[in-house]
């Protein structure tokens, strides 16, 4: 692969995966090794995934899929993490909305921190071991729920064992957001061998039996509470955007993820029915950013086919480079680079996950699953 096409690529990380009000106090909760009956706030958060939400788990690894550098986190306070965002992620807004702390990646969390969560998310990782490769280091999700062993086990010896703190994990929150990378850097990738050997029903077959094993594995580890997100109309980022000459999203690719999110659906489906209190919900990704593109007014916004970083057609041939200067109007804009939202976007999708109707998330919203018993 040429060093031109790997820049690429390492813009092929992610689809689409207002103003959020920030809780002043934000440690409201029971921590995670406290048991006060309370189950009206969850006392942690867990985080899987990959660019989308990664926070700085990339940082210290051999990898091409990082963002630890300006002007990435230009509106972040403290500067750049390694969130593929101009600010804030998804899960951040997620956080604050559920009156935690911004949750630490694995890579950083110390001491009491583990104890309101954690998050292993890394960039260009899928639910396959292989996806991601072209980038070196990643941390696939195999791995991840590997991390979150390692976490509870360390919580564990700090409070008495593992029966302790079963409760707490048990009322608390899982957010997987997994898939991706699976398309755009595995099946659409020339040097992978999984698009001659796989059609799309069958290639989102093997990843959501994959990804059933995988969720399983984190119920087994004592998971009750889990929100799915899906796949967003990745055909329309701007890096695939740049990749045609007429500005029109590419439906092959729209179309190529269908089976994915339809599969992840009967998936929390069946897991609701088969694993004994366990609730799943499925966060309509697609639908989340169709309503904002069909009504960008309405969200201030008014770009919606480039990258506010980036170079080339669509801002999306070559992705934010270190000390490019982004635009300055980033709230009007979709995108932040050539396959990441902007903060202003990624906190109304944290809105509407949090307290929106069954179009967005199903069957309940995040703020209903938290409080359930």
């Amino acid at each position: 692969m040429s060093s031109a096409l790997l820049v690429l690529v390492l813009q092929l990380l992610h689809g689409v995966s207002g103003q959020l009000v920030v809780v002043e106090d934000p440690v409201s909760a029971p921590p995670l090794v406290e048991q006060d009956g309370s189950d009206t706030i969850v006392p942690a958060l867990f985080v899987f995934g990959d660019s989308l939400i990664d926070n700085g788990n990339n940082n210290n690894i051999p990898s091409f899929a990082k963002a630890n550098y300006f002007p990435y986190g230009i509106d972040f306070n403290g500067g750049p993490t390694g969130r593929f965002s101009n600010g804030l992620t998804m899960v951040d807004g997620i956080a604050q909305l559920l009156g935690l702390p911004l949750i630490p990646a694995y890579s950083e969390a110390t001491g009491d921190q583990v104890l309101r969560g954690v998050n292993y998310a890394s960039a260009a990782a899928g639910i396959l071991p292989d996806t991601g490769g072209n980038f070196m280091g990643r941390i696939p999700f195999d791995q991840q729920i590997h991390n979150f062993e390692t976490t509870l086990d360390q919580v564990a010896s700090k409070s008495g064992g593992a029966v302790t703190i079963a409760d707490s994990v048990a009322r608390s929150l899982f957010f997987i957001g997994m898939g991706s990378n699976d398309y755009l850097n595995n099946y659409l990738m020339p040097n992978f061998p999984t698009r001659s050997q796989y059609n799309a029903q069958q290639f989102g077959d093997l990843l959501v039996q994959q990804y059933t094993n995988q969720l399983t594995r984190l119920y087994n580890l004592g998971a009750r509470k889990f929100i799915v997100s899906g796949l967003g109309r990745m055909g329309c980022i701007p890096s695939i955007l740049a990749q045609g000459t007429d500005g029109k999203c590419s439906e092959e690719v729209n179309q190529l993820l269908l089976p994915f999110n339809t599969n992840v659906k009967t998936m929390i489906t069946n897991l609701n029915q088969n694993l004994p209190n366990a609730k799943f919900i499925y966060l309509d990704t697609a639908n989340m950013v169709q309503d904002i593109t069909t009504n960008p007014a309405v969200y201030g916004i008014t770009t919606l086919d480039k990258g506010c970083c980036g170079i080339g057609r669509n801002r999306g041939q070559i992705t934010c480079l270190p000390f490019e200067t982004p635009c300055p109007n980033r709230d009007e804009y979709l995108f932040w680079d050539a396959f990441h939202p902007t903060e202003k976007v990624n906190l109304i999708m944290a809105k509407k996950a949090f307290a929106g109707d069954s179009t967005v998330a199903f069957p309940i919203n995040i703020q209903e699953l938290a409080s359930l018993n």
